[in-house]
């Protein structure tokens, strides 16, 4: 019989061995809460942290945590055993659940235990996975999340016995502990998914606004964060041009893997699956490229086991593809899909905006070209004008001069013959010798003032004509003409004219003529009159230069070189002459400007030309010169001009 104090005293030890289970739950419990605060974004630790607890308060042998993924069950966390039960335990997962029927069961919300494994109502399944993990009796208690099984825990135990109400309570207690970090971890991961999404597009539209002339740095920001967002292997932009599937940009990995996938494109559409799968403009996804033929080689050999192909759509056509791979087979989450398709729609953003700045960028360089047009038709108005009031004028002039100098060079003439004819008057005559002598100096004097008078009033008459020459409007024929036989002809009646006035005229030509030189639209007389006084200049410069070294070596030369240059061509005449100072090279275009002593030159020559080839031609004349050693003059005409009128 047992007395009241004994009673007291056992009823003590109970509710004290109960306060101190019920503290070691409370203790379990607020552990695992604080795991949970510490790990928000990965689960991982809590279903450790219950597995522990699990299996030290239930008693067990073992305790595992398991997701259900898909139609898969994943090991998360488990309480290890020993080496080779745990390596055997790691081995049977991931497992189908259609597999285990017991899986099945518990993913659809019910707490199973088999109080003995070994008894006939055990699954044969149970029964072999009890045998080797070395237990005898389970508990499974499903995790449960708005109604919908997402995994379990099971704890096991090597002695035979049902596990009892209050042990499977505080299993309960753990599993929805384990929910609260899945669901914790999942809000978490979402919401940093969702910033770093944003982080990306927004990164994505810096380099669009950074780069609106070139989408290349667009597809490569592209694939760099589509593939770290949705933790793939690789990430490929391709573009479709003409019929074919162009590599445009792609997140490197293997070198080898690289140069074999640089080395694919461009690939015609017949031999490209993703533009089959995609051609009706919506994504697709293949799960496991194992069961795809068509994938499965390129997928080997590159290491990936899952696709994803979203189109890139502009105005209802296909204008490319996004390709996302992963090492993993399975299908891709709904938020990495809708993801990789706010990124095609950004790269199709990235091709309009592209093109059109192309197209206002080709669009203001026609109108800068329109305006430069403009202005210079503008300015060759105004010099057409100038020119045309300056012609008037000069020719007024040399009107107004030409008709007293032919009185004063036709007077001159009859004078010397008057004097002529007045020493044969006096010839007869009985005169002193002193008178006869006076009036033979006399008239000598007088017939060598009229010879001078002659010869000065020439020089003024052949000013006075290259004046009216440089006044006249027009240039003849404006046509077609060949620039190689132009430049001959030129330096042959050049050549031929210094001959003609000076006999002993001595001078090497040289020809670099330019197959390919062709013809030119311009007015022929005039650029020839441009290339005689050119080529007449060099003449005057080489022959100086040689007069001036006495009796030295010294050959001189002119060289003609013409050269093709696609829409215009070069001439250039070249001497070893005298060259040009710096200070006369300044002015030398200048009218009336010259350097030749007085009656050798009229200074119109250069401006003369410099009018014909920049103002009515719209070409250009530039002069390279080194005094005492060369000068050469580069003229450069274009092959069409639009101002035909030569009035320039």
């Amino acid at each position: 019989m047992t007395t009241p104090s004994k009673e007291l005293e056992q009823q003590l030890r109970m509710a004290a061995a109960e306060t101190a289970r019920l503290r070691d739950r409370q203790s379990a419990s607020a552990e695992i809460l604080r795991t949970i605060a510490a790990s928000p974004s990965d689960a991982r630790p809590v279903f450790e942290a219950i597995a522990s607890s699990s299996k030290r308060l239930l008693g067990g042998f073992s305790a595992t945590v398991l997701q259900f993924i898909g139609d898969e069950l994943h090991l998360v966390a488990f309480t290890p055993t020993s080496p080779e039960g745990d390596e055997g335990l790691k081995a049977s997962f991931p497992r189908r659940i259609e597999d285990f029927p017991t899986f099945a069961l518990v993913r659809g919300g019910e707490t199973i235990q088999f109080p003995d494994a070994e008894a006939e109502d055990v699954p044969e399944l149970n029964r072999d996975l009890a045998r080797l993990r070395g237990f005898r009796s389970v508990l499974f208690m499903p995790l449960m999340n708005r109604g919908t099984a997402v995994g379990m825990i099971s704890v096991t135990r090597i002695e035979p016995g049902a596990f009892t109400p209050d042990l499977v309570e505080l299993l309960q207690t753990f599993a929805d502990q384990a929910v609260i970090a899945i669901e914790n971890a999942r809000l978490f991961n979402e919401t940093r998914e969702a910033l770093e999404r944003q982080t990306a597009t927004a990164d994505i539209l810096k380099v669009m606004a950074a780069s609106p002339s070139d989408v290349q740095p667009v597809f490569d920001a592209i694939a760099t964060n589509a593939n770290r967002l949705i933790g793939g292997f690789s990430t490929a932009v391709l573009r479709y041009i003409d019929g074919e599937a162009h590599l445009a940009a792609f997140t490197p990995g293997d070198p080898e893997g690289d140069r074999v996938l640089q080395a694919s494109f461009p690939v015609p559409f017949a031999q490209f699956p993703a533009y089959q799968l995609t051609a009706n403009g919506r994504q697709a996804q293949l799960p496991d490229t194992e069961f795809e033929p068509a994938a499965r080689d390129i997928a080997r050999a590159r290491g990936f086991r899952s696709m994803l192909f979203t189109p890139l759509m502009s105005e209802g056509e296909v204008k490319g593809v996004i390709i996302a791979t992963r090492r993993t087979a399975g299908a891709f989450a709904e938020h990495h899909v809708r993801l990789l398709q706010t990124f095609a729609d950004q790269a199709v953003i990235a091709v309009k905006n592209v093109s059109l700045f192309n197209q206002v960028q080709a669009r203001t360089v026609e109108l800068a070209k329109s305006l430069d047009d403009l202005r210079a038709a503008q300015d060759r108005l105004i010099q057409t004008e100038k020119l045309a009031s300056l012609g008037q004028l000069t020719a007024g002039i040399a009107h107004e001069i030409k008709n007293p100098l032919n009185f004063v060079n036709n007077f001159a003439a009859l004078s010397t013959e008057l004097a002529d004819e007045l020493n044969e008057v006096l010839a007869p005559v009985s005169l002193a010798a002193e008178v006869r002598s006076e009036v033979d100096e006399l008239t000598g004097m007088l017939k060598d003032n009229l010879q001078k008078i002659v010869q000065h009033g020439k020089r003024a008459d052949s000013i006075v004509k290259n004046m009216l020459l440089h006044s006249r409007e027009g240039g003849g024929e404006y046509r077609l003409s060949d620039i190689n036989a132009l430049v001959e002809e030129s330096l042959n009646l050049a050549y031929h004219g210094a001959r003609a006035e000076q006999p002993q005229f001595e001078v090497t030509l040289k020809r670099a003529f330019d197959p390919a030189a062709g013809s030119a639209e311009l007015f022929p007389q005039e650029i020839t009159r441009v290339l005689l006084n050119l080529v007449s200049n060099a003449f005057y410069a080489a022959v100086k230069r040689k007069v001036e070294s006495g009796a030295g070596t010294f050959e001189p030369t002119i060289t003609a070189t013409t050269r093709d240059r696609g829409d215009a061509i070069e001439i250039r005449i070249r001497d070893n002459g005298t060259g040009i100072p710096d200070d006369v090279k300044a002015k030398m275009f200048n009218p009336f400007f010259t350097t030749k002593p007085a009656g050798e030159g009229t200074g119109l020559g250069l401006s003369m030309s410099h009018d014909i080839v920049v103002k009515q031609h719209g070409g250009t004349i530039e002069v390279a010169t080194e005094p005492g050693k060369f000068t050469e003059f580069t003229i450069v005409l274009p092959r069409k001009n639009s101002f035909v009128d030569g009035s320039g």
